[in-house]
């Protein structure tokens, strides 16, 4: 896997917020043995929360939510009783997904698909309107949707693929359901920004000097996670600049899936690799991969609070240096003030949104 060399005091440390340490399953991670082993699904951790059937009156939005831990983020939060939606590229999909999720559940309605093609702007533009349209109110947003590792293209708009879909078509959303999240923030249940990010932020920062990495300067592992490190800006500037508005963020890595659909651009011989028994020991079913982008949404211990990384269901400083490669934390260039000033401005360029 490509590993981009940045030395931490390259960047600033700027972790937004320090709560006392919050990990409420870190014995049940401390000796994973495989998918389906005893660290909790999403569905546990809402009813170790006590969270069933008590969110009726709340709205929350997932992009991706037809398939992996998309869908299992709505089984799960469909449970608490909230108004779920989920973004699907096409009704077709949508609508099985809504058809599973409510055959798995005592609930008859309560979830809705919507349309959303992440490589169009004019697609995430849509969906926002037809969001609105749907529900004035938005309490929690989760941008799960996602590419890895593809072959360089170009969306509709002309990115570089992976930046667009992972973190432009999800920047563009929020911005135009923000003055929604920012209304339906209330004492108690704060507006949230869940980020799905990924550990593979850990293979380089942004690249500003050549956002789409043209020039023969492309390769997969370097898109994946320039994109991922653009999706953390975006939490952290969201939490810096309107935490204060009671809309929160914190970004995220739900970790290794034994089974989801964004491996199909992987390399066969890294596939392998992922496939060892010690690398398939730390993996996750896509259950218990969605478990801490569920957590991030509903737990009180998280209410009110932004700006933290996120990883196994517990808040996580810095990567070490000499930690092995299934240790977790976040990369040193993660929190950085200035590029994550810089990315919004450039963002708000590229989609054409002004503030």
């Amino acid at each position: 896997m490509f590993k981009y060399n940045t030395k931490a005091s390259d960047y600033h440390s700027s972790i937004l917020h320090a709560p006392p340490y919050i990990a409420p399953y870190a014995k049940e991670h401390e000796s994973p043995n495989g998918p389906c082993d005893a660290r909790p699904t999403a569905l546990q951790a809402v009813r170790d929360l006590g969270m069933e059937g008590i969110l009726s009156k709340k709205a929350m939005l997932i992009t991706g939510g037809s398939s992996g831990i998309g869908i299992e983020m709505a089984r799960a939060l469909h449970a608490t009783g909230a108004k779920i939606f989920i973004t699907t590229r096409s009704e077709e999909n949508g609508k099985s997904a809504v058809d599973q999720v409510l055959r798995s559940s005592d609930r008859k309605d309560g979830i809705e698909a919507i349309v959303m093609d992440n490589e169009s702007l004019a697609s995430v533009r849509a969906a926002a309107e037809d969001f609105l349209t749907k529900s004035p109110q938005l309490n929690v947003l989760i941008t799960n949707a996602g590419v890895m590792a593809t072959p360089e293209s170009r969306t509709k708009d002309g990115f570089e693929m992976q930046f667009g879909v992972n973190h432009l078509a999800h920047f563009y959303l929020f911005q135009l359901l923000r003055p929604a999240m920012l209304k339906s923030s209330k004492p108690g249940f704060a507006s949230s920004v869940v980020v799905v990010s990924s550990e593979g932020h850990r293979n380089g920062p942004v690249q500003f000097d050549n956002i789409n990495l043209e020039n023969g300067k492309y390769n997969p592992w370097l898109a994946y996670g320039k994109s991922k490190t653009a999706t953390i800006y975006m939490a952290n500037y969201i939490e810096r600049h309107f935490g204060s508005q009671g809309l929160h963020a914190n970004p995220l890595n739900p970790g290794g899936i034994s089974s989801t659909g964004l491996y199909k651009n992987v390399d066969p011989e890294i596939m392998k690799g992922w496939q060892q028994p010690d690398a398939m020991k730390h993996a996750k079913s896509p259950e218990q991969g969605a478990n801490t982008s569920v957590w991030a949404a509903i737990a009180k211990d998280l209410e009110g609070v932004g700006g933290q990384w996120l990883e196994d269901c517990q808040t996580c400083g810095l990567k070490r240096d000499d930690a092995g490669p299934f240790d977790i934390g976040y990369a040193h260039w993660a929190f950085d003030d200035e590029s994550e000033e810089r990315l919004w401005k450039l963002s708000n360029e590229l989609v054409g949104f002004k503030e």
